[in-house]
């Protein structure tokens, strides 16, 4: 098993323990390998969910630009509810879990088609 495979697997187990969530593991592999090689940089591939301007980059760079889904509140919304379903003291969120969950709450999967 390569190293991608392994972050794969840890990443449906936190979505599996900590979020409540089955993953659909062809959707979570597609997420993961749209996040590129940042999932290998142990800072890159999590989200800092306590500062402002990483949220912001979550927004803009993945819901907006690679979801294309228009700039509202409900954005932050999502965000808000995917931190906290994730787990607000939960130190490492990574990012294909929250980009994942966050796909799927606005049913954008066909993103990833």
């Amino acid at each position: 098993m390569g190293r991608r495979d392994e972050l794969i697997a840890r990443f449906a187990e936190d979505l599996r323990s900590k979020c409540g969530i089955e993953p659909d593991m062809d959707l979570l592999t597609k997420v993961t390998i749209g996040c590129g090689p940042s999932i290998y940089d142990a800072d890159a591939a999590t989200v800092a969910s306590s500062q402002p301007g990483e949220l912001e980059t979550v927004k803009k760079s993945y819901l907006i630009k690679k979801l294309g889904l228009s700039d509202s509140p409900a954005l932050d919304e999502a965000i808000n509810a995917v931190i906290e379903a994730y787990g607000r003291s939960e130190r490492n969120k990574y990012r294909p879990v929250v980009y994942y969950m966050l796909c799927r709450h606005f049913g954008k999967e066909s993103a990833y088609a």
